[in-house]
């Protein structure tokens, strides 16, 4: 499921983000999303989140439970 809807994205679920630095490279790094930092519906790259681990990152991917 793509992350470029925020309706999808809630608290505690499991997704792949990529961050700022690894935009270039497109390096995925999997996380729990703690809080949602995007305020818009949607967002053509992804939605902006932060990991439980403090990671920021736009979610590329929600892992199935």
């Amino acid at each position: 499921m793509q992350g470029t809807q925020r309706k999808n994205i809630k608290p505690g679920i499991m997704v792949q983000v990529v961050k700022k630095e690894d935009q270039r490279t497109g390096k995925l790094t999997d996380g729990c999303v703690k809080d949602i930092l995007t305020n818009s519906a949607s967002h053509p790259h992804g939605i902006k989140v932060r990991l439980e681990d403090g990671t920021v990152g736009r979610v590329k991917n929600i892992i199935p439970k």
